[in-house]
């Protein structure tokens, strides 16, 4: 892109809100310096809004300064990334006419390359400290395992998130609602800072911009555009964060949630989510495993191998076939065990052998050892 495009797209993001549907329909109709030019000229409105708005957004354009906004920025450690930029993530592209014009960037990495293997982890601000815990073992397990964590830099879930990744020396973009170089909430001034330090902090509006309740939610749409998937930790039915999650789901993307308990307001926005067509998962392997490439599978879950469970199918049910609280002869093990006496016999000398039996005259009984470890240490009944 030349300097006139970038100095046009700087200024129509100072005076267009992020996801200004009828703009972006201008950009792609007639260009960034077409649009630019009309509004610092005064002139007619462009078709789709009314007369009030129009002049609303010349307001803005009186007053804007591109050349200004980029000062801050550089000052800031600050760029500017745009559509035909190398470091442009064109997933972002999938949005439409809801594309961002541009995105502020601080940090060294390069944004295109992070965000082609990136997840999102969001949920409740106010959250328990079970969604902290998974929230955090999740950007743990991300970063271990090369994902970029992505997540929106509040407090809560974000914040674990951010703080996991980081804790393992990993990657992770925090999304701002706001100027980046603004860190808000103020209170994670240090931890953005230090984002912007070891990972990337980026946002649609321009340098000194403020948050406001609109703002956050046209954010959530960039955060799902970026990443592969979004998992839900924790979220309550009217939480941002399912805007994420169906934001992502519109877009093709992978949506997650981890469930947690069923009696938890926190988590019923998260149960909703599974019921509709979200995936639940539990660990960053189910998520790799659901966003990854080909052969990123998560471990098969299965419970403790039990000494028993590495007997022959014939001894285990010869095994099974002895009372748990008396002796027993041959006649009425093989009977329980479905087999014959000699191959009853044979079977309880091996297991004798190892451990499991013991023989008193002619009969058989379960030693200690047994009850224990086959029993499960439960009393016989």
């Amino acid at each position: 892109m030349n300097e006139a495009e970038l100095i046009d797209r700087v200024f129509l993001a100072r005076v267009m809100e992020p996801g200004d549907e009828a703009g972006g329909r201008w950009i792609r109709e007639w260009g960034a310096g077409a649009v630019a030019s009309r509004l610092r000229g005064g002139g007619e409105a462009l078709p789709g809004v009314s007369e009030k708005r129009w002049a609303g957004l010349l307001a803005r354009a009186a007053v804007a300064d591109a050349e200004r906004d980029l000062g801050q920025a550089y000052e800031a450690g600050a760029r500017f990334v745009m559509p035909g930029d190398a470091e442009w993530p064109s997933q972002l592209d999938d949005l439409g006419d809801v594309r961002p014009i541009g995105l502020w960037v601080r940090g060294r990495a390069g944004l295109r390359m992070w965000a082609l293997r990136s997840v999102a982890v969001v949920g409740a601000r106010a959250c328990t400290e079970y969604g902290a815990h998974m929230a955090a073992t999740l950007g743990t397990g991300l970063a271990e395992r090369g994902w970029v964590v992505v997540s929106g830099g509040a407090y809560g879930v974000d914040g674990a998130a951010h703080r996991g990744a980081l804790g393992a020396g990993g990657a992770t973009v925090a999304v701002l609602a706001c100027g980046v170089d603004r860190p808000y909430p103020r209170g994670h001034t240090q931890l953005i800072t230090r984002i912007a330090e070891q990972g990337l902090v980026i946002g649609e509006l321009p340098p000194g911009e403020h948050p406001t309740p609109s703002r956050f939610v046209l954010r959530n749409r960039v955060i799902a555009a970026l990443t592969r998937g979004t998992v839900v930790v924790e979220a309550a039915h009217r939480s941002g964060s399912l805007v994420t999650a169906r934001a992502a789901r519109r877009l093709g993307r992978h949506t997650m949630g981890v469930p947690g308990p069923a009696t938890s307001s926190l988590s019923a926005g998260v149960h909703e989510l599974l019921r509709e067509d979200a995936t639940l998962v539990t660990d960053a392997a189910d998520v790799v495993e659901l966003v990854g490439d080909m052969g990123e599978l998560a471990p098969d879950r299965r419970g403790p191998v039990l000494p028993r469970d590495l007997l022959a199918p014939a001894a285990r049910r010869v095994l099974s076939a002895l009372p748990g609280h008396r002796e027993a002869g041959v006649d009425e093990i093989a009977r329980g065990a479905q087999t014959t006496g000699d191959d009853a016999i044979a079977r309880l000398y091996e297991l004798r052998a190892l451990g499991y039996v013991e023989r008193h005259g002619d009969g058989w009984k379960l030693t200690r050892q047994a009850v224990i470890s086959v029993r499960g240490g439960r009393s016989p009944r």
